[in-house]
């Protein structure tokens, strides 16, 4: 596992040292990106190498990648190595099943990655606003690191959330808004509370548990790229966490080729990245009135928006807003169809690709890789409401 040269501002490139506890950039606040030294990874021997030696079998999921991780003990519940599974119907359509992490989403990763980073700088107490499954990961982790957990949700995130934050021991407070309400209660406390914030890009580590899935999907694709990823886009970090792992493995000459295109989904009803990109903005402004039932991507302006878009644009990719009834029919057809009961993230996903196919963006021919990024099971009772089944 390699050492940490330093932290790197996204935005102005500030260097900041990483032997302590960092949030954002000190001279512009822009998100931290984590760098290393990763000169004994380089070339594909290394890479070949990867989750093979007898030493790997105490680091199952993720951590088969520790040659560009954090050279610390890591805090693990088995998070990563999700199932590449190949669409029925479509014969060059692959699901990304993200929905058999711990904590039954992928927000398992990045919330291992930064309650491991914790444990390791001696911090006592997290804090996270959540639109529901950060928060229930951030519950999982601290109880299994020994660290207290503070975390802040819309009063109507899915029950499955609240229940896993309770069973975790976590402190729990229901919000009546938004997570940017919950986030501004963060803020406001954390100074007084002694909380560690660990909310989305507000803190380099969670970028680096996310950027594991970029490493999955080329390597279960024979270390090839595909031609398009689709990702549910409500805080962005898992989007700009592959497209940092797709920089890393090209310098460590673990892939050649093009990039794929970069299509992030959102929801209708809180779409700000969308609506950025089709005026062709270079950030976002607040969504008002935001509604969807898709929780996860219910975030009215997230903090790497201007990531987000420059990624697409460098990509040729996308951002392609879709509606519930849209979600809602494509959970279904997949779930009929494929055996897959989707989250409604995951669902927003697949919908578009039918749309991107339909109107020409994408051929047939396109291997594409989909992200479920959760389980639908742990969204049955807003599904239900959605299909008028409670």
């Amino acid at each position: 596992m390699p050492q940490i040269a330093h932290l790197e501002c996204s935005r102005c490139h500030h260097l900041l040292d990483a032997s302590g506890p960092q949030t954002v950039c000190t001279v512009c606040a822009g998100s931290l990106y984590v760098r290393y030294d990763l000169s004994a990874a380089t070339g594909t021997a290394v890479r070949d190498a990867v989750g093979h030696a007898p030493e790997d079998s105490p680091w199952s999921g993720m951590w088969r990648y520790r040659a560009v991780l954090p050279s610390v003990e890591p805090v693990t519940l088995g998070e990563g190595w999700t199932p590449m599974l190949p669409s029925k119907r479509y014969a060059n359509v692959f699901l990304k099943e993200e929905g058999a992490n711990p904590t039954g989403t992928f927000k398992a990763r990045g919330l291992a990655m930064a309650v491991t980073m914790a444990k390791h700088y001696g911090i006592q107490k997290l804090a996270v606003p959540s639109a529901g499954n950060a928060g229930g990961a951030l519950a999982a982790y601290a109880a299994r690191a020994g660290i207290e957990a503070h975390i802040f949700m819309p009063k109507d995130v899915p029950l499955a959330n609240q229940v896993e934050c309770l069973v975790y021991g976590a402190h729990m407070t229901l919000v009546d808004g938004l997570i940017s309400d919950c986030a501004r209660i963060v803020n406001e406390r954390k100074a007084a509370e002694g909380w560690f914030d660990i909310s989305t890009l507000k803190e380099p580590f969670r970028i680096e548990g996310k950027k594991t899935m970029g490493y999955e999907l080329v390597e279960q694709l024979g270390w090839e790229y595909p031609d398009a990823v689709f990702y549910p886009t409500g805080g962005g970090v898992g989007l700009i966490g592959m497209w940092k792992a797709f920089e890393e493995m090209e310098q460590l000459g673990w892939v050649t080729g093009k990039r794929p295109r970069m299509i992030a989904i959102q929801a209708a009803g809180c779409a700000p990245v969308a609506r950025a990109y089709d005026a062709g903005e270079a950030a976002s402004t607040m969504f008002e009135n935001a509604a969807t039932f898709a929780a996860g991507l219910r975030v009215p302006k997230p903090y790497g928006d201007w990531i987000i878009l420059d990624i697409v644009r460098a990509s040729e990719g996308i951002v392609l807003a879709v509606s519930d009834e849209e979600i809602l029919a494509s959970l279904r057809d997949w779930g009929s169809h494929e055996g897959l009961f989707l989250s409604p993230e995951g669902a927003a996903a697949t919908a578009a690709y039918d749309q991107l196919l339909a109107s020409g963006f994408l051929k047939e021919s396109d291997r594409v890789v989909l992200f479920n990024t959760g389980s639908g099971n742990k969204y049955t009772d807003v599904i239900a409401e959605a299909t008028g089944t409670a």
